[in-house]
């Protein structure tokens, strides 16, 4: 019997070819493939009977009987059976199930990736933080979210671009340029002249001592020397986003995030992108001018009511470079793209897809995609935590990595839906229990690995492994979490959720351990041994498959 890596898109082409014989018209409809809620419904449901009912005036019955008949012969399907008005049940054989031990163990690091994106284009922007002060922890959860989404998306077929876009034009910048300056002259923010909207953290001296020294910065294409003039306004704002670029980099690396690509905002200004995006959306006819200012009429594509594009006294609002931004985007070739960023940014969706409607250059409507995440509450000792001492105002993305490893940070960032509010325990993500996820997680992978140790025999032994043996309650659960795995990639890049691969790992971990605390696996049974190390060992494949997607090592011992 071939192995199968996926059973559900195996059952899928299998429709699809019983589609052609007995709706030949209709071989186009979705097939849509189910893991039923009740066990005796067996292991998938397919409802394409009943989407067929009215199309080709049947019952739904009559066309799942014929369906069944059609379908080609497959060493997968223990037995197939119409149940209700219509839904078509499946039952895998035990034997396909235990071969999927063979499979991941082959497959290896691959095992789960699949083709839903067929190696399109899409480019994923995610931290996008204002270049003005260290990463907090929205930043934080914005870095996980994303960074973890495109390594899903990658391991579903797409050919993924990462992004970070710097706003770095515009009133923030000015503030910052201001604060530096006045560091830079001795004044603090105790002083009475220190203005409402400046910075006021620790850092802002840093940067002054580095621009005063004369110290040279580098980030991404930039290589700037402090000029050591107080003076020089334009010098000052140059080097002050220069040198915290460098340091979100940082702090960005030491979270093992990196980024393909770097765009800022003032860039599209010195191109006269800006200027020109403006000019086609007058040229587009959807533009007015009242109270001295330039309106988007963007109520002509669903927003609530219309934006102003420049303000009366010529400066720009921040949605007009976006949208010049977001069509560099799709002039780059993106057929899709995903923005993740924080709840705050819920009201620029409609004005940039407006805009870029409004443009009429051929964009899809609802193009581009938005993940938005909620707030992060830091807790310690059962108390909300509320500053950095670097940072003065808030806590920062190094403060956790620092107090808790990036493992943790990660994983507790990125294992709830982007769209709840997130409670950090920092206690909890320290602790070495199985209350804390990561642990329990970590823990799975490094018992597998010292029991294959202790074992002492070589992996490409367990190939030949006799999997028909595998048939208790416990190796069935964890043969049965060791399918789905494809499945919870699926979801996750359909769903834009990556936290499916974090509660996935979870109930892998639950598996195995009570696999564990259950059986013995150097028994003196060579055959019994072999099938149950085989077992562990595609386990601990899966295991270190999805922690790879969240960016978290698989540690062989702790």
């Amino acid at each position: 019997m071939s192995v199968v890596l996926n059973f559900k898109f195996h059952i899928s082409e299998l429709f699809a070819e019983a589609l052609r014989k007995v709706a030949p018209d209709h071989a186009d409809a979705t097939i849509l493939i189910e893991r039923p809620k009740l066990a005796s419904h067996g292991d998938y449901a397919c409802n394409l009977a009943m989407q067929l009912a009215r199309l080709l005036k049947k019952s739904p019955r009559d066309i799942a009987q014929a369906l069944i008949a059609a379908l080609p012969k497959s060493g997968v399907l223990a037995k197939v059976e119409i149940a209700g008005a219509g839904f078509i049940n499946l039952f895998i054989t035990r034997a396909a199930k235990q071969q999927i031990v063979h499979a991941v163990l082959h497959a290896g690091a691959g095992y789960g990736h699949i083709h839903l994106g067929l190696g399109r284009k899409l480019q994923v922007e995610f931290v996008s933080a204002n270049p003005t002060g260290p990463l907090h922890v929205g930043h934080g959860r914005g870095a996980a979210v994303g960074d973890c989404l495109c390594n899903v998306l990658h391991a579903a077929g797409w050919q993924v671009t990462r992004e970070f876009y710097y706003n770095d034009a515009g009133v923030q910048i000015d503030n910052l340029m201001r604060s530096v300056q006045l560091r830079c002259k001795g004044i603090a923010p105790d002083d009475p002249a220190w203005p409402e909207n400046g910075y006021r953290g620790d850092y802002i001296a840093d940067v002054a001592r580095a621009y005063m020294a004369r110290e040279t910065v580098e980030a991404d294409d930039q290589h700037i020397t402090g000029d050591g003039d107080e003076g020089n306004e334009e010098a000052i704002r140059h080097f002050a986003v220069a040198y915290l670029r460098r340091e979100q980099d940082l702090d960005l690396r030491a979270f093992n995030v990196e980024f393909d690509v770097f765009s800022l905002e003032s860039q599209l200004y010195r191109d006269g992108k800006v200027g020109d995006v403006v000019n086609q959306l007058i040229a587009s006819g959807h533009t007015y001018e009242q109270d001295n200012a330039l309106w988007l009429r963007t109520t002509d594509f669903g927003d609530d009511k219309d934006r102003v594009m420049r303000k009366s006294d010529g400066g720009y609002t921040y949605f007009v470079p976006d949208v010049a931004y977001h069509l560099e985007k799709w002039r780059r070739g993106f057929v899709r793209v995903i923005n993740e960023q924080g709840a705050d940014h819920h009201s620029t969706i409609t004005r940039v897809r407006a805009g870029l409607q409004a443009l009429n250059v051929g964009i899809p409507k609802g193009w581009p995609d938005y993940v938005l995440h909620q707030m992060v509450t830091v807790l310690k000792n059962g108390e909300e935590v509320k500053i950095s001492k670097r940072a003065g105002s808030y806590v920062t993305l190094r403060d956790l990595i620092d107090e808790v490893g990036c493992d943790a940070t990660r994983y507790f960032l990125a294992a709830r839906h982007p769209d709840s509010q997130l409670v950090f325990d920092i206690d909890l993500a320290k602790s070495k229990s199985n209350d804390n996820p990561v642990y329990y997680i970590q823990y799975a992978h490094a018992r597998i690995s010292t029991v294959l140790e202790l074992w002492g025999g070589e992996r490409l032994h367990l190939l030949q492994a006799d999997v028909s043996l595998l048939d208790s309650e416990y190796e069935t659960a964890l043969l049965q979490q060791l399918i789905d795995y494809p499945q919870v990639i699926e979801n996750a890049a359909e769903d834009l959720a990556p936290h499916h691969i974090a509660f996935y790992l979870k109930e892998l971990a639950a598996a195995f351990h009570s696999y564990y605390n259950a059986s013995r696996f150097l028994v003196d049974d060579e055959a019994t041994k072999c099938a149950r190390l085989a077992l562990i060992a595609a386990a601990a494949q899966v295991m270190k498959n999805g922690l790879a997607l969240l960016g978290i090592s698989a540690p062989e011992k702790m």
